[in-house]
């Protein structure tokens, strides 16, 4: 931008014309070249040499200068200024310079340029100038003369500053300009684009520009816009399907990025499209994507050339001001399409409302946020038979009883001061003067502010429902009276559960008044507290259904006692099936809650009774051996001290067992028996006290064992001797500790279980051979019973036999009148090494086999089971299981103790495992004796 005009240069050979020197002394700076002063640049070698310098330091100032007579001709013009027009001096020299001005430009040029000859005063006036390859570029043109002491003109002097940009910016400022009053005035998007393309070509007259838009499937691109584009090219691009090689529309809405195509000849982009380009002469294509703020590719924007073409920065700024242009057209577009669908769905929408305002079964209207009526719909208009002339403002209240107008009037200006919902009732005239009951309802409308924009109201008629109420309140009265007359307590209840009244019966029973009864506490004031909230939500549930139902619950009375009372509830239904009203009855059954009270203590006492005198259940017998046993049962009953019970096989350990815990302390939880003989060793860690989830092959879950299930009860561990050492070891962590740990875990868990153990074994004589830990007998052996034998308590023999021929002759039908005394002699004399079991299975032998009433015992039954004496066969038997125990030891030696897998002893001795485990505790072998430590 030229600040000052550009230095004069002098052309006279005087050098003493004090005008000129004055002239000459002054500088001035264009484009940050520094002021210079010509006089500090004349020598005194001549005026040859200082108009050669002259000319040098005019050349070198970075813009086209000149100087002209002052009749207008060109006298001088800078290399600069040849350079960029290509004339040379000789050419431009006079008014030869004119031939590089715009023909539409020229004749202008040049009547500005002789009114300032005319006029003699500075001026400066924008034009087009070619440059020497023929394109032209506008340019300001700024003139100054230079004066003598006279005020005649002695000289003109002159700059073009290239000001192209600047016009380019203008202009497209200009478009956008006319973009947004076009929107404003409603101008199609279409004529919008061709004023912008119009506006962009005529920049230049090689520029081709187009405008393409997004098709609403998001893939194609449509001509909106090309003025000056072959109609042929337009047409055979339309529709466009984008692509990331789809020429430069395509590849730049694809990549969402400018494309610039310098010779679409050479340019793979255009591989598809090339030859129809070129067909229309059409050699170079810069595409720019249009986007919107929210990334979305609205169309492109191209420019074409008829020859290949790279851009320049200001090409770039051309085509973005342009995109910007266009985006803000489309987006225009955009906004006023929507904004015209948004006021055309907004003048149905209130048809719409209007029309079903109109149409719905109920009275509605609106007023203005002070009340004033504006609207009453179709239906209000037809029951009150007024106008909206009439009605509007506050002239609605001609239709309100006047009996009601101050009541509703009061309320209507309350709810407006509190900005809150509200709801009245009151009369309302039909057009042919009758009034009827209405529910006047009213709802403000706020804003995003919270202010209130309108109010909103219905008018619901309720005539019937009043008169139903009334007739309703009569019938209730009438029923009143008749409950008042029963000699029960009564109490209505409303569908919720609340009271609403109570006859008379109830209210002389529980002192309170109506009042009172109708409080939200009665309940809690009437009856007993555990039973509220014992029957809480059994109430709850029950009163939100249909059907009947009744509880029992204890009610003060005046008295301040509590009674029992049966309560029935009777719902009473309306024709839908609705509960309308709940009826419940009182009836006293205090008496027969203290005789069932009664009852039920005196049951507990004779149950007591029961179990004192039966205590020991199937231990029949009175012989002194027995009676010895059953008083240290019922001695060591009562502790939790460990028990163990001795004694041969079939004497009744368990029976004994399960007396101690029955009458313990913790008779009525869990009692679990476990027989350590019947369970494999593998698995009895497991049974014992549980295992974790993976704990070993096929333990798929956790599992709780016997002690755990026992918790707070008692574990029974019939023949404690057969017990592996590896779980002697935990079991006296059982004792001891009072935890547990599953197999698989870690984690101790506490237990509270008490232990009673049997065995028919020696148990020291098995702590001397090493299979049982001395530790563990010293925690078992606390209470040692040692049950007798059958044979010690022969008296006990009859008693046994009456007992199972009953249990079993019940259990098989039969009745036996008396039993064979030859019979019963052969059970007293016999022996029986298999004690009482081995009675009870003769016995039920019998029962089955026996015909007639009279029971009897095969003779040949008890002979064949006599005792058999040692004697050689016994000594032959002693020898074969020496041996026995011999090869099993040494298989185990030879196995380092491992009973199972491939190099166990089963495989050496040819015996499966369970075989082997069987024989190994029959002969006492302690078959960890041989296993081998690490640490040997």
């Amino acid at each position: 931008m030229i600040t000052s005009a550009w230095p004069v240069i002098r052309s006279q050979s005087s050098e003493d014309d004090p005008c000129i020197r004055s002239t000459f002394a002054v500088g001035l700076e264009v484009h940050g070249v520094r002021q210079w002063d010509y006089n500090s640049r004349m020598t005194s070698t001549g005026q040859s040499n200082g108009q050669a310098r002259q000319a040098q330091d005019v050349d070198a100032i970075p813009t086209l200068a000149w100087a002209a007579r002052p009749d207008g001709s060109a006298e001088f013009l800078n290399r600069r200024w040849l350079d960029y027009t290509g004339l040379s001096a000789e050419e431009a020299s006079d008014w030869g310079w004119a031939a590089a001005v715009h023909t539409e430009d020229r004749d202008r040029l040049l009547d500005f340029w002789r009114r300032l000859l005319a006029s003699g005063e500075a001026g400066e006036i924008e034009a087009r100038l070619r440059r020497y390859d023929g394109e032209y570029r506008w340019f300001l043109f700024r003139i100054e003369p230079v004066r003598d002491n006279h005020g005649g003109t002695l000289k003109w002097y002159g700059a073009n500053t290239d000001i192209e940009d600047r016009k380019r910016a203008e202009a497209l400022l200009a478009a956008e300009k006319r973009t947004l009053e076009m929107i404003a005035s409603g101008a199609c998007l279409t004529d919008i684009l061709e004023r912008l393309c119009e506006t962009i070509d005529a920049h230049d007259p090689k520029i081709r520009s187009a405008v393409m838009l997004m098709d609403a499937d998001g893939i194609h691109l449509r001509p909106a816009a090309a003025p000056r584009l072959p109609k042929g090219w337009v047409e055979s691009i339309t529709p466009l399907k984008i692509g990331p090689c789809v020429g430069s529309c395509g590849t730049a809405a694809s990549l969402k990025r400018r494309v610039i195509v310098s010779d679409i000849a050479t340019d793979p982009l255009w591989a598809d499209y090339r030859t129809l380009a070129l067909s229309y002469g059409l050699r170079a294509a810069w595409s720019q994507p249009l986007i919107s703020k929210n990334q979305e590719v609205l169309g492109t924007i191209c420019l074409y050339y008829a020859e290949p073409r790279s851009a320049n920065d200001t090409d770039l700024r051309l085509i973005e001001g342009a995109d910007h242009i266009a985006v803000i057209a489309i987006e225009g577009e955009r906004s006023q399409e929507a904004l015209r669908s948004a006021s055309e769905e907004i003048r149905n929408s209130e048809a719409r409302l209007r029309k079903i305002i109109d149409t719905i079964p109920t009275i509605a209207w609106c007023t203005l946020p002070d009340g004033t009526g504006i609207f009453w719909n179709r239906r209000w208009h037809e029951y009150t038979g007024l106008s909206l002339e009439v009605v509007r403002g506050w002239g609605w209240q001609d239709a309100i009883h006047p009996e009601d107008l101050k009541e509703i009037t009061d309320k209507w200006r309350g709810d407006l001061a509190a900005g809150q919902p509200g709801e009245v009732e009151g009369r309302l005239r039909r057009f042919d003067g009758v009034y009827r009951w209405f529910l006047f309802r009213a709802e403000p409308l706020r804003d995003e502010s919270g202010n209130i924009v309108n109010w909103y109201g219905t008018d619901t008629d309720i005539d019937d429902l009043k008169r139903a109420e009334a007739k309703l309140r009569k019938d209730e009265e009438e029923l009143r009276r008749m409950t008042d007359a029963i000699p029960q307590t009564i109490i209505v209840l409303n569908p919720d559960g609340k009271a609403i009244y109570a006859n008379r019966v109830a209210l002389e029973y529980s002192g309170l008044s109506l009042d009172e009864v109708l409080a939200d506490d009665f309940r809690a004031r009437v009856f007993h507290p555990d039973d509220v909230q014992r029957l809480r939500e059994e109430r709850y549930k029950a009163l939100s259904g249909t059907a009947p139902f009744e509880n029992e619950q204890r009610a003060l009375g005046n008295d301040g006692k509590y009674r029992w009372f049966l309560i029935r509830y009777n719902p009473l239904l309306d024709k839908s099936g609705k509960v309308i009203r709940w009826y419940a009855t009182g009836t006293d059954i205090d008496d027969r809650k203290c005789a069932e009270d009664r009852l039920r203590n005196e049951t507990v006492a004779l149950r007591e009774q029961i179990d004192r005198d039966s205590m020991f259940e199937d231990i029949v017998g009175s012989s002194e051996a027995l009676r010895k046993v059953l008083r240290q049962v019922d001695k060591v009953a009562h502790s939790d001290s460990t028990v163990l019970i001795l004694g041969a096989t079939g004497t009744g350990k368990e029976l004994i067992a399960r007396a101690i815990h029955k009458r313990s302390n913790r008779g009525e939880r869990a009692f679990i028996g476990v027989n350590c003989a019947a369970i494999p060793a593998s698995l009895i860690a497991s049974e014992l006290f549980g295992h974790e989830k993976g704990a070993f092959t096929g333990a798929t879950q956790r599992r709780l064992g016997r002690f755990e299930s026992a918790n707070g009860g008692t574990v029974f561990l019939d023949e404690i001797g057969d017990l592996p050492q590896e779980i002697q070891i935990a079991l006296l962590r059982v004792l001891q500790e009072r935890e547990i740990e599953r197999v698989g875990s870690n984690r101790p868990i506490p237990v509270d279980v008490r232990v009673l153990a049997a065995t028919h074994r020696d148990l020291n004589e098995l702590v001397a051979e090493g299979m049982f830990r001395q530790d563990l007998l010293y925690r078992l052996n606390v209470v040692p019973i040692e049950m007798p034998s059958l044979r010690d308590r022969a008296p006990d023999i009859p008693l046994l036999v009456e007992y199972f021929i009953d249990r079993f002759g019940k259990k098989a039908g039969k009745k036996f009148r008396t039993i064979d005394r030859r019979t019963l002699k052969l059970l007293q004399a016999y022996s029986w090494p298999g004690n009482v079991r081995e009675l009870q299975n003769v016995i039920e032998r019998a029962v089955i086999l026996s015909e007639g009433d009279i029971f009897c015992v095969d003779e040949t039954w008890l002979k064949g089971q006599a005792p058999q004496f040692a004697g050689p066969t016994a000594a032959l038997n002693s020898t074969l299981q020496r041996q026995e125990k011999k090869m099993i030891e040494a298989a185990l030696a030879e196995s380092a103790g491992r009973v199972s897998g491939p190099n166990g002893a089963a495989t050496k001795l040819g015996l499966p495992r369970p075989t082997l485990d069987a024989k190994i505790r029959r002969l006492g072998i302690n078959k960890y004796r041989f296993k081998v430590h690490p640490s040997n």
